[in-house]
């Protein structure tokens, strides 16, 4: 049955984070777009933490914004409280992070792509997919409506056959008061897809009205908050609210090992694995049994609700085991439950079976994104939206893919990580999973992919003309601070402050600058400095730019240089479908590995887990290198 007379360019599935980011792409690329969901006051809910960003997730959530993604705005937006992590440690590893109203972000998003043009909504549940022979041509809802489309993304996110465990109760659900997706597993299955099952869990929602805070430790935002956008009309905070830090204790642990006979993780009924880095609270004390406490972060859900977060507990023990545990905690004695933690158990495609488009081998003009290809996490999901919905246009239209390298941005890492290594658990970004992290910061995104967003259509003028002119500021300050000379009498008082080794004779300000023991704001009030940053309108995005230019310069220059060779090796490509069989020198594994992944350069094969530098070198001997 069809009530759709529209063959539409591109058909996103699910509504979470990945779909939103993917229907916004593939839309303001003026692809003609359908967003279906299960539920249309659920688009982009947080379904876990109300936070965005974080370690390298916050470099992700600023690329997103570089591209021209929505993600930042919104959290900008909504934000209640901001914090830049790992401000102690060199730029490489500053991590932005902020807390959300939860009620707020869902709702701005939902507005911003109502405000999208090329973007139709319907809310339906899809349950099958229309194939001719391997090409997609559409999709079929619970509903039994067909709808015809060029492409389809797929961002199921956890709904697909999802199972939810609380202790011994077990009930089929995408997430909590909402219902699994079933049929489009099947579908793919029968078309010769290997599918898998992940875990995830969430903890305890709590009435905020019930804790004691006095017995927390108060964890407020940064001092002077920075933002997420790099667009001028994002804002940021001029008021926050407070997380606070408990801990679990022994009692706690005592307590909850009380469950674990009846826990679904002991017990056998789940089987999948669920993320290392973000363990549930019986996981924890059952693989750290030497650690007494475990932190736990007391995080509001808004600036108005009384609903709390409790982040670092989450558990799908039963429920009077987690009523008595966390009363136990400093802080809960008298808590009241909104609602109980809960596991989740959902089908996923190991990623090997895509390529860096993000589209499927075996069927064309089909994408996935998000959490069916075994991440966790908003922001690796809407990175992959993004993506996916960016390269549906681009397939519409008849143009070569967007993929952004290694070199290039975390989403680079992410997607390269995902189709050539595959990943067995929920996949989580982390600075350490970049090679070129000193690249990659999260304070250069826009100056790494704005350009290459606004090539195709993607990023607005406005951010490329915002791109330009922080260049050419940044490029002025340089150039300032290295034909301009200060006396020594304006250095010395600056130097002797810091204890450090007064000068003799003038000397160039950026000899000044790059010293590794001051900081820019040491000597911004010298007067020739401070009137050129004032007549030529220098703001502190510009100045931490030249900052770590003139501190990092030769960590950032050797970054580019090994970034450059392994770039000659993505150079040298393979053909589609080369018969690996045919260079008998290759080790049994690599074979292996290289058929069932078909890398398109030596560079990604040499990626491959299972690949051999000796196995490498026989490729480029073959290839005639």
């Amino acid at each position: 049955m069809s009530l759709f007379s529209t063959t539409y360019d591109v058909i996103v599935v699910g509504g979470g984070h990945a779909g939103s980011e993917a229907a916004a792409a593939a839309a303001n690329m003026g692809a003609h777009t359908l967003l279906i969901t299960m539920n249309l006051q659920n688009i982009a809910q947080m379904s876990c933490n109300p936070a965005m960003g974080g370690i390298a997730k916050g470099q992700i959530v600023r690329e997103i914004d570089a591209l021209g993604g929505y993600s930042a705005i919104v959290t900008d937006k909504t934000a209640i409280q901001f914090k830049m992590l790992n401000k102690s440690k060199g730029p490489a590893m500053w991590s932005p992070r902020a807390q959300s109203d939860r009620m707020q972000f869902a709702e701005c998003w939902r507005t911003m792509l109502e405000q999208t043009d090329n973007l139709d909504f319907y809310q339906d549940s899809v349950n099958g997919l229309l194939f001719d022979d391997d090409k997609i041509i559409g999709v079929k809802t619970a509903l039994g409506i067909e709808i015809k489309a060029k492409t389809v993304v797929i961002t199921a996110g956890t709904f697909l056959n999802g199972l939810i465990h609380i202790g011994e109760k077990t009930f089929g659900g995408g997430r909590a008061g909402e219902g699994a997706s079933t049929g489009i597993t099947e579908d793919l299955v029968a078309k010769g897809f290997e599918s898998g099952r992940m875990k995830t869990g969430t903890p305890p929602r709590v009435d905020g009205r019930s804790l004691d805070y006095s017995k927390m430790t108060e964890q407020p935002g940064d001092d002077n908050p920075e933002k997420f956008s790099y667009l001028a009309t994002s804002k940021r905070l001029t008021k926050q609210r407070s997380c606070y830090l408990t801990y679990t204790n022994p009692k706690v642990h005592d307590l909850l090992r009380e469950g674990f006979d009846r826990s679904p993780m002991f017990n056998g009924r789940i089987k999948s694995t669920g993320p290392r880095y973000c363990p549930s609270v019986e996981d924890k004390i059952n693989r750290f049994a030497t650690k007494d406490r475990h932190q736990v972060f007391v995080e509001p859900e808004g600036w108005t609700t009384v609903e709390i977060y409790v982040n670092g507990f989450s558990t799908s023990l039963p429920e009077d085991i987690q009523d008595k545990a966390i009363r136990a905690i400093e802080g809960f004695e008298n808590v009241k439950f909104l609602r109980y933690g809960y596991a989740i158990e959902y089908d996923y495609f190991p990623p090997t079976q895509l390529t860096h488009s993000l589209e499927t081998k075996l069927i064309k003009n089909l994408f996935f994104a998000g959490q069916i290809n075994g991440t966790t996490g908003y922001e690796e999901a809407a990175a992959q939206g993004l993506m996916a919905g960016v390269n549906a246009a681009l397939k519409v239209q008849g143009k070569e893919p967007f993929i952004l390298k290694r070199n290039e941005a975390y989403i680079g890492v992410l997607v390269d990580d995902l189709i050539t290594k595959g990943t067995e658990e929920p996949y989580r970004m982390f600075t350490s999973r970049a090679e070129y992290r000193t690249l990659l910061r999260q304070d250069n995104a826009d100056l790494r992919l704005t350009p290459r967003a606004y090539e195709i259509g993607l990023a607005s003028q406005e951010r490329m003309d915002r791109v330009l002119e922080k260049q050419r500021k940044t490029d002025l300050l340089i150039a300032f601070l290295h034909k301009t000379s200060v006396k020594e009498s304006d250095v010395n008082p600056i130097l002797i402050a810091k204890n450090l080794s007064p000068v003799k004779q003038s000397m160039k300000l950026f000899k000044v600058a790059s010293r590794p023991q001051l900081s820019f704001n040491d000597f911004v009030f010298i007067d020739s400095l401070k009137s050129f940053i004032d007549e030529n309108a220098i703001d502190d995005e510009i100045i931490e730019q030249v900052e770590i230019h003139l501190k990092y310069s030769g960590y950032i220059e050797k970054e580019k240089n090994n970034a450059d060779k392994l770039n000659r090796l993505e150079n040298v490509s393979i053909p589609s479908q080369f018969n690996y069989n045919k260079v008998k020198s290759l080790s049994f594994e690599a074979r292996e590995k290289l058929i069932k992944i078909q890398p398109t350069s030596i560079s990604q094969a040499s990626r491959i887990s299972g690949v051999s530098p000796s196995d490498i070198s026989v490729l480029l001997v073959y290839m005639g290198r």
